[in-house]
């Protein structure tokens, strides 16, 4: 996975969700949202966080949910069309607009589920 390394991108920009339909506002405090909020799927536009250089536009599904070493919820992104995987932290705290507990939570049981059943 790609790092992100004194990056200064462009502004943090809200866009219309691509599986779902919702507008999704941008990180009321900073960041770089690329998920969405509702269902969690984001589309193939970085190549690092932020600087929309990738020229794939795949679909990314959610597949996993994982803790990082900060004690927050990353969501585990995999790219459809080429395969790309990506980490990207939750946005539970956004005022506005914060991240669906109740898909994440999904989401961590179905990968349980998965990974009990290999």
């Amino acid at each position: 996975m790609t790092q992100r390394r004194n990056f200064l991108g462009r502004t943090n920009e809200g866009f219309a969700c691509d599986r779902c339909g919702l507008e999704v506002l941008p990180l009321a405090r900073g960041g770089f949202r690329n998920h969405c909020p509702r269902c969690l799927w984001s589309k193939h536009v970085d190549g690092v966080p932020g600087d929309r250089s990738a020229a794939c536009g795949g679909a990314m599904a959610p597949i996993r949910v994982e803790p990082d070493a900060k004690r927050e919820w990353m969501i585990v992104h995999h790219c459809l069309a080429c395969g790309f995987l990506r980490r990207n932290r939750a946005a539970l705290a956004d005022p506005r607009q914060p991240d669906n507990l109740e898909a994440l939570i999904d989401l961590a049981r179905q990968a349980a589920v998965g990974q009990r059943e290999r």
